[in-house]
């Protein structure tokens, strides 16, 4: 099955906004990694009930993050991720208190999330094969960059990513679901 090219949305302030919730972001996660699903499914999987599931399925509709599929019959609803991820930045929420407290949110959440996915990954390494043991892991390094340099930097990692992103699964038993994470951000004190 080849992979679709990404769809992205930029998200505004009210977007970002809205999807600061944490069982928002678990929801829109889930249908991400998932695919489609009804409100009583994503409920059982995510341990909620089906009412909190239903009304925050509609609020990230309303921003267009999620939407109906036409495959529900009588009262079931389906939705779906209406991209495959999202961006939003310090400049989309402005000085709006609310916005920035949601970007500030979203981000340490998205932090958290990946720092549990790697512990995850640290606890069940043994059980993995070693050549898997062999590629998994991090690493840093210490650059001088500008803003522009920055963001030409990520734009490239970006493109790498997609490349492999949208690539032909190989058939062989060794593949498996790989998440690779990107993070930037500048040291020490701001400048004046």
């Amino acid at each position: 099955m080849q992979p679709i090219p990404h769809r992205t949305a930029n998200l505004d302030a009210h977007a970002i906004t809205v999807l600061a919730h944490p069982l928002r972001s678990r929801i829109l996660s889930a249908l991400r990694k998932e695919g489609a699903s009804t409100a009583t499914a994503l409920a059982r999987l995510l341990e909620t009930n089906t009412g909190a599931t239903s009304y925050h399925l509609r609020k990230l509709a309303e921003v267009k993050l999620v939407e109906e599929t036409p495959e529900g019959v009588g009262k079931e609803r389906w939705w779906k991720p209406t991209t495959d991820r999202h961006h939003f930045d310090a400049t989309a929420v402005g000085d709006d208190p609310d916005a920035q407290a949601a970007h500030d949110w979203l981000q340490r959440h998205y932090f958290q999330t990946a720092s549990d996915q790697y512990s995850h990954w640290l606890d069940t390494a043994q059980e993995w094969p070693l050549e898997w043991q062999d590629v998994a892991g991090g690493s840093d390094y210490v650059l001088q960059l500008t803003p522009a340099r920055a963001a030409a930097m990520e734009k490239e990692l970006e493109a790498v990513f997609e490349k492999y992103r949208t690539m032909e699964p190989p058939t062989d038993a060794a593949t498996s679901r790989t998440i690779a994470h990107m993070l930037l951000f500048p040291e020490g004190t701001p400048p004046r």
